[in-house]
């Protein structure tokens, strides 16, 4: 694989819970294998008082303590550290963003580095504005020696619409739409990825792929863990925006979208923003008869959540493209938080055969689904009908199932991992366009808006590990398919 050019990645927020967490942990899987730039430094940059020797300590602690199913090699980690520097500033303060210029110049001279560099925000979202106009007032936002620039941007990507369009606005002021990477960690799973390769080099997939030969398509996100800790932020946010808006709605434009021209980034995500873009939009009986909403039971007592809060912890909803493909084809979204499993995963669902023939032949959708498969094990798996040994020809459901471990005994890459390298490389295909988070805001918004009008109105209440409405379709084809068996 293709290294990324020599440059500085600059974390802000470094001594927060995603560097901690992912970041750093994803870098040293990426250096001990030989894939960060040949000559590289990442800076810290937060207002907690470390200095170089400090930091490095921390964030080996760290590494330790969040690498993924291992021990790190105390070897390659001493030499990972080497490369990591710090800077304490006071990030509110532009004037400070003149000492991290002095770092940077510092930084190359030791080490050489071209004038390329990589801002990573893992900040809270009201800085998304701060830090990129300081680093303009700096003369950061631009080499001046044939070098890059690229800033990533962690979810959520503005509140509503309004506030999405501003923070794109002062981005693009300072930064060109190519340089700035708009990340979402779901994009970065490897299953998700797949989606393009099953469709596009698979006739015997992408020929059924439509409105002829599928019945629904259904995106499912649920975990079992509540607010937690992030009863503040997800208060002001609910599934809808936490999970609907970036996550599923990217996820199910990689489900429908038409093949690209060529293989680029642009291509691809010009098939993605296209997808957002025919989304069916709701009207208000559309919202009461389709989207679902729930709290769980308990949620109103969280940590940093309003006594009489009406934000749903929980999202089913049902809504169509209106496209050539994917024309009266209806998509369901449903994800949760205190959800009785943790889950991921797409499910394709084909058209029943015309006539039922066989006893125990599955009478509904379901009999024929493909379900790609994201957490807890990445897989894809085939469900269909075939005859039972003997005499008579009694049908039942078999999986036919392929899971990554098959493939390679390798770990599979973390997210993060795919995402970081890519936007060294400046690869921007998995990072979302500016376009297509308007259009995806445009859909959900309504919904929103209906909410607030509405209170706690419809707001339906469920008890933790208990799973809470869902549309009758649903509920039919699951008590219609049979139990399958191993093929």
């Amino acid at each position: 694989m293709e290294r990324p050019k020599n440059q500085i990645l600059a974390i802000f927020g470094a001594s927060g819970d995603l560097a901690k967490r992912k970041l750093m942990p994803s870098l040293y899987e990426l250096f001990s294998r030989g894939m960060m730039p040949e000559k590289f430094a990442v800076l810290g940059v937060s207002r907690t008082n470390f200095d170089d020797e400090s930091f490095r300590k921390y964030a080996g602690e760290n590494i330790r303590s969040f690498l993924k199913d291992k021990e790190p090699d105390s070897e390659i980690l001493d030499s990972f550290l080497s490369r990591v520097f710090y800077l304490c500033i006071d990030t509110l303060n532009e004037d400070s963003y003149f000492r991290l210029r002095e770092k940077f110049v510092e930084i190359r001279e030791k080490t050489e580095i071209p004038d390329n560099i990589l801002f990573d925000l893992a900040t809270p979202p009201d800085m998304y504005r701060i830090i990129p106009r300081a680093l303009k007032k700096a003369g950061l936002n631009k080499s001046k020696e044939g070098g890059f620039r690229r800033i990533i941007v962690e979810k959520p990507f503005g509140f509503d619409l309004e506030s999405s369009q501003d923070i794109n606005s002062e981005l693009l002021k300072i930064f060109e739409e190519n340089e700035i990477l708009r990340i979402d960690h779901y994009l970065g799973k490897e299953t998700v990825q797949n989606i393009l390769v099953l469709r596009f080099a698979n006739g015997i997939f992408e020929s059924l792929w439509n409105r002829n030969f599928i019945d629904s398509v259904e995106i499912r996100a649920s975990e079992t863990l509540g607010v937690e800790n992030r009863g503040g932020y997800y208060d002001g946010a609910g599934a809808l925006r936490d999970m609907v808006q970036s996550h599923l709605l990217q996820l199910m434009a990689f489900v429908a979208m038409e093949a690209p021209a060529t293989f680029d980034s642009e291509s691809i995500r010009d098939e993605i923003a296209k997808v957002l873009r025919s989304l069916k939009p709701l009207s208000d009986s559309d919202i009461k008869a389709d989207v679902i909403r729930a709290q769980y039971l308990g949620y109103a007592r969280e940590k940093g959540v309003s006594e009489n809060s009406s934000t749903e912890t929980y999202v089913a909803m049902k809504f169509f493209i209106e496209n050539w493909r994917w024309g009266g084809v209806p998509f369901y979204i449903i994800t949760g938080k205190a959800m009785p499993e943790k889950t991921s995963e797409i499910a394709i669902r084909f058209k029943a055969a015309p006539q039922k023939l066989f006893k125990g032949q599955c009478c509904g959708s379901s009999c024929n689904s493909l379900t790609i498969r994201i957490y807890p094990d990445e897989s894809i798996s085939l469900m269909f009908g075939l005859k039972v040994p003997g005499a008579g020809f009694e049908v039942r459901q078999v999986n036919m199932d392929f899971n990554y471990k098959s493939i390679s005994p390798k770990r599979l890459p973390d997210a993060y991992e795919r995402l970081l390298l890519d936007a060294m490389l400046g690869d921007n295909t998995l990072f979302a366009r500016n376009d297509s988070q308007s259009y995806s805001w445009k859909f959900v918004e309504p919904i929103l808006n209906f909410w607030r009008m509405e209170g706690r109105e419809n707001l339906h209440v469920y008890e933790k590990g208990v799973f809470p409405p869902v549309f009758k379709e649903l509920r039919d084809a699951d008590v219609c398919k049979i139990e399958p068996t191993e093929s």
